[in-house]
């Protein structure tokens, strides 16, 4: 392969590669935990991240009518979109109960981090700076920060058509 001829040592090329990755899922490890919500139940955190060229992190609660607004345009995005260029979202809530969390979850086809996990998800907002939801803060591969205005760049990344809207203050 074009692998192994641009490597003195093919075997430990493949194994950098592999580091590369595992480096990578450490990063999005430490953001998210173990576990993340899929519409199946638990997944692991690794393995659903694993080889995506960006995770998206979406902080939303159904309370919030620019929420509500934005949620299904970023889902007709998500589903035209998310697997041609490989990107995943995680909802973090910041609904005021579970119930509302799960009702508002139902309508996303992506992941989510476990409504339990309020220490995460204030840490998530926090590192982020996240005031006004909802958010929309883009990762690399790696888990570095690409933007954290990727509500705006919707288009950009799934290759469609979208647009803003307005805030609601977490604050």
């Amino acid at each position: 392969s074009s692998l192994d001829s641009n490597c003195f040592y093919p075997n430990c090329c493949i194994h950098l590669f592999a580091l590369s990755a595992l480096m990578a899922s450490a990063a999005l490890l430490e953001l998210f935990g173990e576990d993340l919500l899929g519409k199946n139940g638990t997944v692991k955190t690794g393995e659903a991240l694993s080889g995506k060229t960006h995770v998206m992190i979406y902080f939303s609660a159904h309370w919030c009518p620019p929420c509500r607004g934005f949620t299904p345009q970023l889902a007709k995005a998500y589903q035209k979109g998310a697997a041609d260029k490989n990107i995943e979202v995680v909802f973090v809530s910041s609904d005021r109960d579970e119930n509302g969390f799960q009702e508002y979850y139902g309508d996303m086809p992506w992941l989510a981090l476990p409504f339990g996990d309020r220490d995460r998800k204030g840490n998530l907002s926090g590192k982020y700076g996240v005031q006004g939801i909802p958010t929309l803060v883009v990762l690399d591969a790696e888990g570095a920060l690409v933007t954290s205005e990727g509500r705006g760049r919707v288009a950009e990344y799934f290759g469609t058509s979208g647009s803003g809207g307005g805030f609601c203050s977490i604050q």
